[in-house]
């Protein structure tokens, strides 16, 4: 094989690998897609599809600007949240009182994870993040059912305490959460996050329980990523 054709080789080998990479790619992202529904909140379909599958123990789906910079930004505004309700929640109707509590208490959970790390201002500048957040597909717990599947004969039922093929309990909440981060003084977008969280068994004797242990958990991962972009610029 003269030098040419080892050329074409290497090039048609490169290819193939390129091809599979990609096709494995799209499958994950593919995956995870299904597994959460998304909200439009990020932007219209094309936005989504800009999505690739997450570090492990990170967000399913996210997109960071290339070349972005995150060390130059040493403060945070951080937007009230958006909720969008599951479309096939058996339980849709919230009343002003519980938005608000649900808007306290996830406000609550940022102020802790950030503080002593990152500070929080209400006005925008060259050194400042914008944090845009959603708490979407929001199904609130069933005490009842999940009760009445948890307390069973010896021997009767055993498969309703165990986790379903898809992570989530019988009759449990489950959230998921959208994030975009921008650059305050343009509003250039830096990264975009899509994130899903399962109610867990301590979670499901409370109509919100899974919203709130979703709250403290994507606060303390939020602060965490920061941190780790950060880490990375140094």
């Amino acid at each position: 094989m003269n030098t040419g054709q080892k050329g074409e080789l290497m090039k048609a080998t490169a290819k193939i690998i390129m091809a599979v990479a990609a096709g494995l790619l799209f499958t994950a992202y593919a995956q995870a897609a299904q597994d959460i529904p998304f909200s439009g909140f990020l932007g219209n379909p094309a936005v989504y599809e800009q999505l690739q599958p997450g570090p492990k123990g990170g967000a399913k789906l996210r997109w960071v600007k290339q070349g972005v910079d995150a060390g130059k930004y040493k403060r945070f505004m951080v937007d009230s949240a958006v909720f969008f309700l599951a479309e096939n929640a058996d339980y849709k109707g919230i009343d002003p009182q519980e938005m608000k509590e649900l808007c306290d208490l996830f406000n609550k959970e940022i102020a802790a994870a950030f503080q002593g790390k990152h500070e929080i201002v209400s006005q925008p500048g060259p050194d400042v993040a914008r944090l845009c957040i959603a708490v979407t597909n929001i199904r609130p717990s069933r005490p009842g059912l999940s009760a009445v599947t948890t307390i069973v004969p010896v021997g009767l039922g055993v498969s309703l305490l165990k986790k379903g093929a898809t992570g989530g309990w019988s009759g449990s909440g489950e959230t998921c959460v959208e994030v975009m981060v921008l650059d305050s003084a343009t509003n250039e977008i830096l990264i975009l996050a899509v994130d899903q969280r399962r109610a867990e068994f301590e979670d499901r004797f409370t109509r919100w329980g899974s919203a709130g242990d979703a709250f403290k958990f994507w606060s303390a991962r939020m602060a965490e990523f920061i941190d780790n972009m950060k880490k990375k610029d140094k």
